[in-house]
């Protein structure tokens, strides 16, 4: 889904979209619009617009993480800002893109949002290090998540998946199965108590659990 005040960059992501084998389920105008929109047609990526009128793209992605989690959202930009990339991470955007990126760049953006075993977009890691330490100061010493009983493989598994391996290719780097990895992650998350992958993340990366290049 689609979420863009500008009709004709709008209908040209769509289109290229399409080209390369997306469906493109809907198309909102404006941040309330994709509200309502995304609690209609359920989409498993929307590509939200930061600056549209009515309500922006901040608010609309907070609002549609606090009632559909599952959807992953990716926001556009004129430019890149490091307090729209904290607040958008705060919302629960997992990717990042400028309005100017090609096309390829584009659908591996929405690839990886797609993907749900990927964690953190690399757009996102540098920027989510500097949100972390904005959050707490720098990063606590490895071996802090001690007290909260993680595990060494579940360190390793989280590693792996910031770093941005899939759930098979950790399996076979660990000789443990995908679905064990999954379940190491829902694990971490737990022991974490983070209500989702981002803030997970966040916090693994302040207790110096595990580390964003």
């Amino acid at each position: 889904m689609l979420a863009d005040d500008h009709r004709i960059l709008r209908e040209g992501i769509a289109r290229n979209l399409r080209e390369e084998g997306f469906d493109v389920v809907g198309q909102a105008q404006d941040g309330d619009e994709a509200i309502g929109m995304a609690e209609e047609l359920n989409p498993d990526v929307i590509l939200m617009d930061v600056t549209m009128p009515n309500v922006d793209g901040l608010e609309a992605t907070r609002q549609i993480h606090l009632n559909q989690p599952h959807i992953r959202i990716v926001m556009l930009t004129m430019h890149a800002d490091h307090d729209v990339f904290a607040k958008a991470i705060r919302n629960g955007a997992v990717g990042y893109l400028v309005k100017d990126c090609s096309t390829p760049e584009l659908v591996e953006a929405v690839t990886m949002a797609a993907g749900t075993d990927i964690l953190v977009s690399p757009q996102l890691a540098a920027t989510m290090l500097d949100e972390v330490q904005n959050l707490g100061g720098a990063p606590a010493t490895a071996g802090s998540g001690d007290e909260h009983d993680i595990s060494p493989l579940e360190i390793e598994v989280m590693q792996l998946i910031v770093d941005g391996h899939s759930a098979n290719d950790i399996g076979i780097k660990l000789g443990i199965s995908a679905k064990a990895v999954k379940e190491n992650l829902t694990s971490v998350y737990a022991k974490l108590q983070a209500r989702d992958r981002t803030e997970a993340v966040m916090r693994a990366v302040r207790m110096g659990i595990v580390h964003l290049a």
